[in-house]
């Protein structure tokens, strides 16, 4: 196993992990997301690939800067197949995360999880991190005025 930058080429892959984890992509969606993300600074998507080429997993981590707090790091999602799940790998990539926060200077990593997902708690927990505090999220659907490209501002 080992943990490589997720590259444009990964698409395929990665359709099937964020439907594991929830939330459901077209590849069309992925490589659009991929398009925007890969190559900006304050941002790392990680892959664990297997021995044979395999994607089965992916952590994206970002700095964060908020004008109420000093700057951190977050990750801002984690999955392993389903399949590859039980054999550390999403602990491969948590620290992969964590090395990538620390060489950005970061000296606070922060990750949210929904309530219902307990498993999901303890892992993190079982890895150092402490219950900060719980919120509630809020959405709103907008209509852009122009939809968001590569490149542009966001």
């Amino acid at each position: 196993m080992s943990i490589r930058p997720v590259e444009q080429r990964d698409a395929p892959a990665l359709v099937p992990l964020c439907g594991q984890l929830g939330y459901p992509a077209t590849l069309q969606q992925v490589e659009r997301r991929l398009q925007i993300l890969l190559g900006q600074p304050g941002q790392e998507l990680l892959g664990a690939e297997t021995a044979a080429g395999q994607l089965v997993g992916w952590v994206h981590v970002q700095s964060r800067w908020v004008f109420a707090s000093d700057p951190f790091a977050e990750i801002c999602g984690l999955v392993v197949d389903e399949h590859a799940r039980g054999h550390g790998i999403g602990g491969d990539l948590v620290a992969a995360a964590e090395q990538w926060a620390v060489a950005e200077g970061h000296t606070v990593i922060r990750v949210r999880s929904n309530v219902i997902r307990t498993a999901t708690h303890r892992f993190y927990q079982n890895r150092g991190y402490a219950i900060a505090k719980s919120q509630i999220s809020f959405t709103k659907p907008l209509t852009p005025r122009t939809p968001l490209t590569p490149g542009s501002p966001v």
